[in-house]
């Protein structure tokens, strides 16, 4: 006997919802999974009417959803966005050159502005070109602070008040855990964070409108609404730390499906005792971004790469800062120990 929808119980029920456990049919799963992106977009306050909004797009499928439902709900609700896509090409053959053919099709059909920011424009380097020289250990540390800074750049150009990003439930979760386990106090009590607000100068406000969406769920309202997403994995992300974190999180998933909200309602919760020494935010010497150093950590890495020492932003090398900045050369031994790409 077929299960009916437990919402309109009259229409034949095609999912059971992973977050709730109601079985929906089609259009019932559509509105409530829109309904609660709305409420989240509200009760958070995450935009102004009028406002100008970057969608971060990569042609995957949480930018894809978000980039739909956010041109949907502004319709419905008369949010008075203008909105546009952003899109980072970090420079991997066979990876992003593909998943920007998708955005370019999500362009014309939403109708979105687009703008294509690029590594090697902002930074001289392509990610291909940093991985033949750092090797595939450390390189996702190199491509996520590049990106960060690149969609701010981008996000500056296009004068956008504010950056959406399609983090979900899972990311944030993730993000909890790997910072839980490095023990980055900092970054911990920043990750859930639904929005941040303008740290500097050159940084735009940044907001997760899916942040309580279910990547399961995503994924099935993409399948369901037959969205065009591209689905590949970057061919450089399978020794990237999140992924260990990220097939902890599906284990304890498969156990107890809440653990990804119990996750990020305990980041959200979380308090950190007085005295205890937190970093303070202030601005890179050398391009003026928000950094917590005499030099932001984008400008050690190219630093590194242009002097052929790619070391040099892996781990704490912050009494070299100086050198860097006043452009003197290193000692032997100093060079010695940064020459390997073995890290």
């Amino acid at each position: 006997m077929p299960v009916l929808c437990s919402n309109c119980i009259d229409k034949r029920a095609v999912l059971k919802r992973p977050k709730t456990g109601h079985s929906l049919c089609k259009e019932c799963f559509f509105w409530a999974f829109e309904e609660e992106v709305h409420q989240t977009i509200v009760a958070a306050k995450l935009f102004k009417h009028g406002e100008k909004v970057g969608i971060a797009a990569s042609g995957g499928k949480d930018s894809t959803v978000l980039a739909h439902v956010m041109k949907l709900l502004n319709e419905r609700y008369n949010y008075g966005l203008e909105l546009m896509l952003l899109s980072v090409d970090e420079g991997i053959s066979g990876y992003r050159d593909d998943s920007l053919e998708t955005v370019k099709r999500n362009q014309q059909q939403y109708e979105l502005p687009l703008k294509i920011v690029s590594y090697e424009e902002l930074y001289g380097w392509t990610m291909d070109a940093i991985v033949k020289q750092v090797g595939r250990k450390n390189n996702c540390t190199f491509c996520g602070v590049f990106r960060r800074q690149a969609l701010d750049r981008g996000a500056i150009m296009l004068k956008v008040d504010k950056i959406c990003t399609g983090h979900n439930a899972d990311d944030v979760a993730e993000t909890v855990l790997m910072n839980v386990l490095r023990g980055d106090i900092a970054r911990l009590r920043r990750c859930t964070a639904i929005s941040t607000a303008s740290e500097g100068e050159g940084v735009v406000p940044r907001c997760k409108p899916l942040k309580y969406a279910y990547e399961k769920e995503i994924v099935l309202y993409a399948y369901f609404k037959k969205l065009d997403y591209f689905s590949t994995e970057c061919i450089y992300s399978p020794n990237a730390y999140r992924g260990h974190a990220r097939t902890f999180l599906k284990d304890l998933e498969s156990v107890r499906p809440s653990s990804i909200m119990d996750i990020v309602h305990s980041g959200e919760n979380l308090s950190v005792r007085e005295g205890v020494k937190m970093p303070v935010q202030g601005t890179c010497k050398q391009c003026g971004y928000i950094s917590s150093q005499a030099l932001c950590k984008s400008c050690v890495l190219l630093e590194g790469l242009n002097r052929g020492l790619p070391k040099l932003g892996i781990g704490k090398h912050h009494r070299l800062h100086d050198k860097i900045l006043s452009k003197q050369p290193l000692t032997e031994k100093e060079e010695r120990k940064l020459k390997s790409v073995d890290f």
